[in-house]
């Protein structure tokens, strides 16, 4: 076995406890394309930068610490409504914190450019015409406008102080013709729109037309309790919610990274319910078992903060990077493990590789470039908002970033070719 398949073998089975078999429905899903496997497998990531495999530009290293996804590409990014699902405001903005911490703001930056060049490598596997999916050319234009999009924000919160209280929202968003579809979608779906009673979160997942509120009976998504596990997760967690719980099955297959973690959905809504016209007071609650953030395994010393318990964590980091965070959202010790309460958004969409990559308004008229922009302008955002106090960040992104553009693009391109190779190596062992 080569030093590279030991690697990828620890590594994999280190996070997943499993051996790396065609039964696993974890490899079924990494073994899909290059972009796939990159989802599933952030610890590798940075088990290269901390072995050198991934080359970062000595001067980034200077950038202040801050918040980090860990877990950053592009459909890691997407619409939701702030304050969860108390809130009727649709934003653009990162939307999968489970490996959050204090890190180095360049690994998110060059985990994005990777993702979109993997990306597009996803679609041309899947495109019957390759006039309909985006080049080689166009991805190394939308690194370097990703890049600038995420540099010019931090720019502007140097001139308008109160750049840290505006978020992608639809003013911020005229510009990005990509994303008005899907913006018009999740705003369909928010409490108020026209689709809220046929496509929201909540209304795809229960059955709420009587004065019963319950699940739907959806097999390939939801399994029923046994009455002893349903008891003890609702004394333990009932306290955590914000009103009555009418309901509890446990999800299945949800996630890339994280599909065998052990996650639960609570119903919650009103107790004297009467029917259809009090939807909007229900809501769904995601309880989920959290592991520790991909990054400070290979990183232990990196801050104090990350000696938090991974659900803690996960919690502190998505407070500080959102404007308006979800009201429900807590931590809880349970059966010896750390679990992650948070509301499941009525509006959430996000985006796939197809939806920015594929088809005329990505390959044709500039969407792909234009998806990079928004989700550097974003991440912007949530890096500068792990320190509120001063605009130290944003001076040190303005004054050292510039000269580093083209390095971490030549990273990212040749990182994404190394997630090539280990993806065809997993396909031989599936």
């Amino acid at each position: 076995m080569s030093l590279r398949a030991e690697l990828l073998t620890h590594e994999l089975t280190r996070i997943d406890g499993v051996e790396i078999t065609k039964e696993e429905a974890k490899y079924q899903k990494m073994a899909l394309s290059p972009f796939v496997f990159y989802r599933g497998s952030a610890q590798l990531f940075y088990a290269d930068i901390a072995s050198g495999t991934i080359a970062i530009p000595e001067a980034l290293k200077e950038l202040p610490l801050t918040c980090v996804m860990g877990d950053c590409h592009v459909s890691n990014f997407g619409f939701l409504t702030e304050e969860g699902s108390y809130g009727d405001n649709v934003i653009f903005s990162p939307n999968d914190f489970d490996d959050a911490c204090i890190g180095r703001p360049e690994w998110d930056l060059l985990r994005f450019c990777t993702s979109l060049a993997l990306c597009a490598d996803h679609c041309r596997l899947e495109a019957e015409t390759t006039d309909e999916v985006v080049t080689q050319s166009q991805v190394e234009q939308a690194i370097e406008s990703f890049l600038n999009g995420y540099l010019s924000l931090c720019e502007q919160g140097l001139k308008d102080q109160n750049h840290l209280q505006k978020a992608m929202d639809g003013v911020a968003l005229e510009d990005f013709s990509i994303l008005k579809k899907p913006l018009k979608k999740a705003q369909r779906r928010a409490v108020g729109g026209e689709q809220f009673y046929q496509k929201s979160t909540l209304a795809k997942a229960i059955d709420f037309e009587n004065v019963s509120l319950s699940f739907k009976n959806l097999p390939e998504k939801f399994q029923p309790l046994e009455p002893q596990l349903y008891q003890a997760l609702d004394v333990t967690f009932g306290p955590y919610m914000d009103d009555y719980v009418w309901d509890i099955v446990a999800r299945k297959n949800a996630g890339t990274g994280s599909v065998n973690m052990s996650r639960y959905y609570f119903l919650v809504g009103p107790g004297d319910y009467k029917g259809a016209e009090d939807l909007a007071l229900c809501h769904l609650v995601e309880v989920k078992k959290q592991r520790e953030a991909a990054p400070i395994h290979f990183f232990p010393e990196m801050s104090p903060n990350n000696r938090l318990n991974p659900a803690h964590l996960t919690l502190m980091c998505q407070r500080k990077m959102q404007r308006f965070p979800d009201l429900v959202l807590d931590e809880v010790e349970w059966n010896e493990e750390h679990w992650l309460v948070r509301s499941r958004h009525h509006a959430k969409v996000g985006l796939d590789p197809e939806d920015i990559a594929l088809g005329k308004k990505a390959a044709l008229k500039g969407g792909f470039v234009d998806y990079a922009v928004a989700c550097g302008k974003t991440l912007a955002l949530a890096h500068s908002r792990g320190d509120r106090r001063t605009f130290a960040f944003e001076k040190s992104v303005s004054r050292i970033l510039p000269g580093c553009i083209a390095d971490i693009k030549a990273s990212s391109l040749a990182y994404a070719k190394q997630v090539s190779d280990d993806w065809k190596w997993l396909k031989t062992k599936i």
